[in-house]
């Protein structure tokens, strides 16, 4: 047993992280694999003298153990979508007989994204998914060294081979396109957290909406997904009778939104003019009825086992893959402008 205060033994993290390469090459060298490079061979041998690692049992299964587990590595959010997105892999990773390790962050700073990697690093995880909440998160993430296979969940503007998303710029586009169809002059939004990447693609594609159709810039507005910060953008929104209409990134803020008319007497669509985005399974029972853009979680769930599973399997991904298209459905919450 170590003595408190003792210094605490070199692991193969440890040497992987000095000699910059991935525990599995440095469970490699140890066991004496043929295709690892001398160069890459002779760091990972100083690395461990200069470590002092003494190589256990398990370190030396690493190399050749199917533990047939994935990590998924999520976080806390008032928002619908990354508690849909775990239950999708979750189910998919079922299908394939593969069994989900849930790690759930606080928040989405770079140390807390390290540390989880490192955690399911240490149960032998295959593959790891990153549900990715922070544009800066999704950066790291992707150049980090993890020393296994990483595909992650988030919307770009330039996809990633190892990313995969909803269409959420193509599903603001046809929200704001929705509500321009109905006559209204622009288009409000009440917007996402602004480093969600997710939110930011809403934000780009109700922008490109409004410049298409030649409509001037719309009022925005940043909430948090609550339906309380829907709330509190709908208190100070400005509104002209029969001539407002605002895009809401998502169905709890619109709920929110809504409420907040209803208590300045404005009411839903006769006044205000109001879409949503996720199509939570509540959407229909708002009052009224929330019209709203469908995102299609199994499918994003299956695409990313098919993405884990490739990159498992070594299979190169020369080449993104396309974004999942949403889906408009009209509800009782949108209706031309009244005079």
């Amino acid at each position: 047993m170590t003595e408190p205060g003792a210094p605490r033994s070199a692991n193969i993290f440890d040497v992987a992280r000095l000699a910059g390469v991935s525990h599995q090459t440095v469970s490699r060298v140890i066991n004496a694999h043929p295709n690892v490079k001398a160069a890459t061979r002779a760091r990972v041998d100083e690395a461990i003298r200069q470590l002092h690692y003494r190589p256990s049992s398990a370190a030396r299964a690493l190399v050749t153990k199917r533990s047939r587990t994935i990590g998924l590595i999520t976080n806390r959010s008032a928002d619908y979508g990354p508690s849909m997105l775990a239950l999708a892999v979750g189910e998919a990773a079922a299908a394939a007989r593969y069994t989900v390790v849930t790690t759930t962050l606080a928040d989405a700073q770079p140390g807390s994204v390290r540390a989880a990697i490192e955690s399911l690093l240490r149960q032998n995880v295959e593959a790891m998914v990153l549900v990715a909440v922070d544009i800066a998160v999704a950066d790291l993430a992707r150049d980090h060294a993890a020393g296994a296979p990483l595909v992650i969940i988030a919307a770009e503007e330039t996809p990633h081979p190892r990313s995969v998303s909803i269409d959420q710029y193509g599903g603001a586009r046809l929200a704001t396109r929705h509500l321009l169809g109905l006559g209204y002059d622009t288009v409000a939004h009440i917007a996402g957290p602004p480093r969600n990447p997710d939110a930011v693609e809403r934000v780009r594609g109700w922008v490109a909406e409004l410049s298409a159709a030649g409509a001037p810039p719309g009022l925005r507005i940043d909430g948090d997904w609550s339906a309380a910060s829907g709330h509190a953008a709908g208190m100070i929104l400005p509104v002209e009778p029969g001539r407002t209409a605002v895009f809401v990134a998502n169905d709890q803020m619109a709920l929110g939104v809504i409420a907040a008319l209803r208590a300045r007497g404005h009411r839903v669509p006769d006044v205000v003019s109001v879409v949503g985005f996720d199509d939570i399974p509540e959407a229909g029972y708002y009052s009224p009825p929330l019209t709203t853009i469908r995102q299609d979680f199994e499918a994003l769930g299956a695409l990313t086992m098919d993405r884990v599973l490739a990159v498992i399997e070594g299979a190169p991904l020369d080449s993104p893959e396309r974004p999942i298209p949403t889906r408009l459905v009209v509800r009782e919450s949108t209706a031309p402008p009244r005079t």
